[in-house]
């Protein structure tokens, strides 16, 4: 799988990642990000969805508690987990995985709780701190490469 390394100088920064993921997801696409407490998870998904929607003003609360919100866009709906909480990752079915992953746009804060139902076919999004930034690195099918 193809891997890019990308740093992250400030939150612009990672709102031009986010606007260039956003163009290239399609329905049935799944975006696993990864990393730690405060690493940007949740602003790189916000980033992706305002972009998508085309609404820079649009209200992207972190779905911590409500684990799922799902966002209507002309091109698809947008499925934004938060999977923090999850204790077992078939709990995720009641959420509406089935639903996101048949005609949606799957983003998954700490994806890694899904265990083996991860699909294998996604791009991953590994964000750490890195000084006053952030550093990404993608893992992905090859259309992802060049953002």
């Amino acid at each position: 799988m193809p891997t890019f390394s990308l740093p992250l100088a400030d939150e612009a920064a990672t709102e031009r990642l986010g606007a260039a993921l956003a163009a290239r997801l399609r329905p049935r696409d799944v975006v696993a990000l990864e990393g730690g407490l405060g690493a940007g998870k949740t602003t790189l998904a916000r980033a992706i969805l305002r972009a998508a929607a085309g609404d820079p003003a649009l209200i992207v609360p972190s779905p911590t508690f409500t684990l799922v919100e799902v966002y209507e866009t002309p091109a698809a709906s947008w499925w934004h987990f938060d999977l923090y909480r999850l204790e077992q990752p078939e709990q995720v079915f009641e959420l509406g995985w089935e639903e996101a992953r048949a005609d949606g746009v799957a983003l998954v804060e700490w994806a890694e709780r899904l265990g083996p139902l991860l699909p294998r076919e996604r791009l991953t999004v590994r964000l750490a701190i890195a000084g006053e930034g952030r550093h990404a690195i993608l893992e992905g099918e090859a259309r992802f490469g060049d953002v």
